[in-house]
């Protein structure tokens, strides 16, 4: 009995890694290519031509602010491309690297499949050729990029400006953070400010781990804005939310702190 037990208990798993398995690699072959939204090309410091999409505002007489800002972990897609749009609209030089180097996720296996195979090394090497890419073009002032980053992209942006200390200011949406006070480079040298957005309904940044955060960079020293809002979960930031409820006030935060830490 208990052999048949164990022997069913395997075939069901078994049926549930082929079925995990066949929607990662029927990801991989229906992917929207992260290709379909780029529109910039600039090196890696291996030698491989990275691609990222450039939203840019109306042409000015003076050299702008800028924003690097990460996507989340489905890939640089059209969605994205879209809050870079947005954020253009302000006025800022708007980059958005594509640190998948060309995987674009549609469904949840095999965005968890991408975002575990990037290796975190090559990805903060590949922010910084981003940023020396947007740092050089002639619209952009290098002395005013900030980050930015949604879920995956927030944990990255917080390394990214953790790692450059040429970066002004870094916000995090809902993504991996710190709770060690030591841990915050080249923030604790500059003492550059940190935005946080998180929802109080997040499964996966839980409340406890955004107050651990913001107790951290009051510890550290470090001029923060740490907002948990309630009734959201994961994720509630997006092109199709941002006119309403939390997301429209969590974006009024964003823009606001990038107007406050960026202007002239």
């Amino acid at each position: 009995m208990l052999r048949r037990v164990l022997l069913s208990l395997g075939i069901v798993i078994g049926v549930l890694l082929v079925a995990v398995v066949g929607v990662v690699v029927g990801d991989s072959q229906a992917f929207e290519m992260a290709g379909d939204v780029t529109n910039v090309e600039y090196p890696a410091a291996d030698g491989t031509t990275l691609v990222g999409y450039l939203a840019q505002p109306e042409a000015a007489s003076e050299p702008r602010s800028a924003v690097l800002m990460v996507h989340e972990w489905w890939g640089l897609n059209a969605e994205i491309a879209e809050m870079a749009d947005i954020l253009a609209e302000q006025g800022y030089v708007v980059l958005a690297p594509d640190t998948y180097r060309g995987r674009v996720a549609t469904t949840v296996p095999g965005a968890l499949a991408l975002r575990i195979s990037a290796d975190k090394a090559r990805v903060d090497s590949d922010m910084q050729a981003a940023f020396d890419y947007l740092a050089s073009l002639p619209n952009v002032d290098a002395t005013r990029i900030a980050v930015m980053g949604f879920c995956y992209g927030g944990g990255v942006a917080l390394r990214h400006g953790v790692a450059n200390a040429e970066i002004v200011a870094t916000i995090n949406l809902y993504g991996d953070t710190i709770d060690d006070p030591t841990d915050f480079g080249a923030l604790l040298i500059n003492g550059r400010p940190v935005l946080g957005i998180f929802g109080a309904e997040d499964a996966q940044i839980p409340v406890s781990e955004a107050n651990a955060f913001d107790a951290a960079l009051d510890e550290a020293g470090i001029p923060n804005e740490v907002t948990i809002y309630p009734g959201v979960g994961h994720a509630f930031v997006n092109p199709h939310t941002i006119d309403e409820g939390a997301a429209r006030d969590a974006w009024a935060q964003i823009t606001a702190f990038l107007a406050d830490n960026l202007s002239g």
